[in-house]
């Protein structure tokens, strides 16, 4: 196969900070991508409809001339998001879902929830209204090893929250387990998964061997190969509880190479090809578009994109660094090699 026609994708799960830094990435996105669920873990977080708001203009504003990109916005769940917020969320007809992180969880969380029974009637109110909710899904318990941390989650927060609140809409986000992808698939049709390109290509090998390297460093943090394989099988099952979200997270350089070794990977600029590397590795090109254009979509009761992308198989060198304004630069996933699939026109 030497092209390959998709119906357009949408990104389930993007990071585009602001300022001279979304400036910098978000053109990425919009080459490739008709809408993106944009992530509210901003200083300050993004938690009324108003901030959501004047996010979502300057999102807009800063989609380069010739390019669009349909920004779907999010709040950030705290401990005192009310009710009547979600009212005027679902009001608003371009927020689309509300985003928990477990408060410490990940970047910029330290807003996030500290207990999530204090939130049912915030969401009772979203499921009233059929908004979703996102899960960062892992507990912040120091006494639980990291890389349990997504399947200690399952049993301890997803299972008493679908029982508890069983018509509620969840995006179990950025899967990175066979025990995630095993729940995913048990759950009812209002549970499902997005999946990002780097837990589908690459193993914690990639992060550790040789010398720990920062730039393969993201929370949920990449697990064993017997976890990624679990995830490439999910991906390219078909089945429509499984679709796309990149979790794109561009940070500095310098902000990578530091003492904090800030989580998050940069993806955006090759991301829907990195996909079709790795549904190509287990010869399932044929599933990508349900995948990457149809399920998400159908899940957000969205209509699907009328227009198409095409992937063309030739060399695809990816840059040693990209600018990230302000004169820093971020180094994105791939740096330095060359990929198998390059996006026409």
């Amino acid at each position: 196969m030497q092209t390959l026609t998709l119906t357009r994708p949408d990104d389930w799960h993007l990071h585009l900070r602001d300022g001279e830094a979304m400036q910098a990435v978000v053109g990425h996105s919009a080459e490739r991508f008709g809408r993106a669920v944009i992530m509210p873990n901003l200083r300050p977080p993004v938690t009324t409809v108003a901030l959501a708001s004047e996010y979502r203009e300057r999102i807009l504003t800063a989609v380069p001339e010739g390019l669009t990109l349909e920004p779907l916005m999010t709040l950030y769940l705290t401990d005192t998001l009310s009710p009547a917020e979600i009212d005027r969320a679902a009001a608003s007809g371009w927020l689309k879902a509300v985003k928990l992180y477990p408060a410490g969880a990940t970047t910029n969380s330290d807003a996030g929830v500290t207990n999530l029974r204090g939130c049912y009637a915030t969401l009772e109110r979203m499921q009233k209204h059929g908004i979703p909710l996102l899960l960062h899904g892992e507990v912040v318990d120091h006494e639980v090893d990291v890389f349990d941390r997504e399947r200690v989650f399952i049993d301890q927060v997803l299972s008493p929250l679908l029982a508890d609140l069983p018509e509620l809409r969840v995006i179990f986000e950025h899967i990175t387990t066979q025990e995630a992808a095993e729940c995913v698939q048990a759950g009812s049709a209002n549970l499902a998964a997005t999946i990002t390109p780097h837990h589908l290509l690459y193993n914690r090998n990639a992060m550790l061997v040789g010398g720990i390297k920062p730039h393969f460093y993201c929370l949920p943090v990449i697990k064993r190969e017997k976890h990624r394989l679990a995830l490439l099988k999910a991906a390219t099952s078909g089945n429509p509880k499984f679709f796309l979200g990149t979790d794109s997270a561009p940070h500095a350089v310098g902000d990578k190479e530091s003492a904090c070794g800030c989580a998050g990977i940069y993806s955006a600029h090759a991301a829907i090809e990195f996909y079709a590397e790795a549904f190509e590795s287990v010869q399932a090109l044929d599933k990508l578009e349900g995948f990457a254009s149809f399920y998400g979509a159908d899940f957000y009761r969205l209509p699907r994109n009328k227009d198409q992308i095409t992937l063309g198989k030739e060399p695809n060198p990816i840059p040693e660094r990209f600018d990230f304004g302000a004169g820093k630069s971020v180094l994105p996933l791939a740096s330095g090699t060359s990929l198998s699939w390059r996006l026409q026109g």
